[in-house]
């Protein structure tokens, strides 16, 4: 179980340009559907400035003119048309949103995937995998309203009431320049509104992905959290984290209601004037003009005041989506260092030769999390096909220089393989001919073949028998009926800690490296097995360079160098290289 937990205040602070100008540019990935999406409400705001005219018209005729009903219909039919014509406007530029919405977020996704996996390990090892999850799936989740929604609406709320305003200048100056004063102050007061609601928006977004990472973490853990009683507590806390969520759900909605009632307060305040200005005129208690206002003029500005106002409203009902999306952004930010920074960085392209490699390691210096420096200032040469061992107590740093040595750890000074500096070598080249076997090899579900044959995806049955022998995998997989197609779970459930070290290993044999790399490859093994391991690992490792990082003396006196770890340094310790199986019979632990 991870024992990393998301940190609400890392994504607390304001967005910066980097990330605001991230956001912007994934509407690239939107394409033409959201180009079209964006240009819909425009399109849609010449229809509304027509059917506005031809009811006006309609009225005028009917009351004013007095036209029969049947010279009429012409015009009631052309109405029709443009009343479905803005309909049929409004469906399409909600499918064409929605459909701009899934490229992008699937963009997204595939480049914060991409970042991630672009990540090393111990990168990984630092974050919860529930919270990188909840970023993935929810996080992104949150743009599509910005992007399906938002994005056509603020457009058209920055376009649509200014070029009402200034068309309904020739119909009556005073109606115009009304709407010129009024439409204004709308987002001026929303965007006072918004500040708060992106701050809420921000804290409900860390609190969502600080549950689904909490609750993640806890589910993967819930064998031992039951097995040490801590189940209960557990459960507590996966309960306050919910409430947290509920309570900042709530206060993101009543900021959004404030916003909403600003709003309709500044467009109840223009259409009310609008229609006492028409009114007062019509009665003649106020002559601005310098002609008399008809009723066809008179009813075509009262019919289009809601309409200079009804874009400002649809963009207040989705100006909420623009502040989950920059809270959502945030925690990117927070999350990944915004991910266009790692695919900028340039990849390296060197490849490594093939054989035993030497390593030159110079002025390595090794931190680790709460402990500080571990290995300080650290020179070493490994010959090729040298068989090096590594001695120390846990925690001393013995696996965090192999894990250095196969680019899986960050790590000041500079560390050579086969003559390439490290930081330029290819990572398929790296991952090809530098075979690293961990303490806790990773097992997935599936039978025993099918985890071996992950070295090799095109190895055969014999090739895969052949490597699984080697490693003594049928010792325990013939007791079983289907031998190597026995299946196991998840993280290796169904077989000990020592077959699993086993597996892995065969996993090794089956590929061709210049450089093994094994941390306590005997670890679970009984004084028999490792003798035998061993001498099979020393076979292999023929023509190759390996370094063992092991507790075991006996292990580490079969090879050919010795080093202890000791006070951060490195330090060669004088012997002779003996056979593992001489190495058990003097400590006595074999006849």
């Amino acid at each position: 179980m991870s024992t990393i937990e998301h940190d609400p205040a890392s994504a607390a602070t304001r967005l910066g340009a980097a990330e605001m100008a991230w956001l912007k540019a994934q509407r690239r990935a939107g394409g033409l559907w959201l180009r079209v999406a964006i240009a819909v409400p425009l399109v849609a705001g010449l229809f509304t400035v027509a059917q506005a005219f031809t009811l006006a018209t309609i009225i005028d005729r009917a009351l004013v003119g007095n036209v029969p009903p049947a010279d009429k219909i012409g015009q009631v039919l052309q109405l029709v048309a443009i009343i479905c014509a803005r309909a049929g406007l409004a469906l399409l530029g909600e499918r064409l949103g929605s459909r701009a919405s899934e490229d992008v977020k699937r963009a997204i996704r595939e480049s914060l995937q991409a970042s991630i996996m672009a990540r090393s390990p111990e990168w990984l090892r630092e974050r919860s995998s529930g919270v990188l999850a909840s970023q993935l799936v929810d996080g992104v989740e949150a743009l599509d309203g910005y992007f399906a929604r938002f994005l056509p609406a603020m457009i058209a709320a920055a376009v649509l009431p200014l070029a009402f305003a200034i068309g309904l200048m020739p119909v009556d100056i005073v109606v115009g320049a009304l709407f010129l004063v009024t439409a204004p102050l709308i987002p001026l007061f929303m965007a006072l509104v918004g500040w708060g609601a992106e701050a809420a928006s921000r804290r409900h977004m860390t609190a969502m992905t600080r549950l689904s990472g909490l609750f993640a973490d806890r589910l993967r853990g819930i064998l031992v959290l039951k097995l040490f009683g801590r189940a209960e507590d557990e459960v507590a806390r996966v309960k306050a984290a919910s409430d947290d969520v509920a309570k900042r759900t709530l206060q993101v909605l009543r900021i959004a209601f404030l916003s909403s009632a600003v709003l309709e307060f500044f467009a109840a305040i223009g259409v009310a004037g609008v229609a006492l200005y028409v009114g007062l005129t019509y009665v003649g208690f106020i002559d601005l003009r310098g002609s008399t206002l008809g009723l066809q003029a008179g009813l075509f500005c009262l019919l289009m005041a809601p309409e200079v106002y009804m874009p400002l409203r649809t963009l207040a009902a989705h100006y909420h989506d623009r502040a989950a999306a920059k809270a959502a952004v945030a925690d990117f930010a927070a999350l990944i260092d915004t991910p266009e920074d790692v695919a900028a960085s340039a990849a390296p392209t060197k490849s490594l030769p093939t054989g035993a490699l030497p390593v030159t390691i110079r002025r390595l210096t090794l931190h680790a999390a709460g402990r500080g420096v571990i290995l300080d200032d650290v020179d070493l040469d490994i010959l090729a096909g040298a068989r090096i061992a590594i001695l120390g107590p846990s925690g001393i740093g013995k696996s965090s220089l192999i894990e250095a040595m196969a680019r899986l750890r960050s790590f000041e000074g500079s560390i050579s393989i086969g003559g390439v500096p490290l930081g330029e070598i290819d990572e398929g080249s790296l991952r090809r001919e530098v075979a690293l076997l961990g303490q806790r090899p990773r097992l997935f579900h599936g039978t025993i073949a099918d985890n071996i044959r992950l070295a090799r995806r095109d190895a055969t049955d014999s090739e895969v028998s052949l490597a699984a022998d080697r490693a003594l995998v049928g010792d325990f997989a013939d007791r079983t009926p289907d031998g190597l197609e026995t299946a196991m779970g998840e993280r290796g459930r169904g077989v000990s800690g020592g077959e699993a070290h086993r597996v892995a290993l065969a996993r090794i044999f089956l590929r061709d490296p210049g450089l093994i790399l094994l941390d306590e490859p005997t670890a679970h093994l009984d004084a028999v097995t490792e003798a035998r391991i061993i001498d099979a690992i020393l076979a292999f490792a023929e023509g190759r360079t390996l370094v063992v990082v092991t507790h075991s003396e006996a292990v580490a006196r079969s090879m050919d160098r010795i080093y202890r770890i000791a006070g951060g340094r490195l330090l060669p310790v004088p012997h002779r290289p003996v056979g593992v199986a001489s190495a058990r019979r003097e400590r006595g632990d074999l006849p």
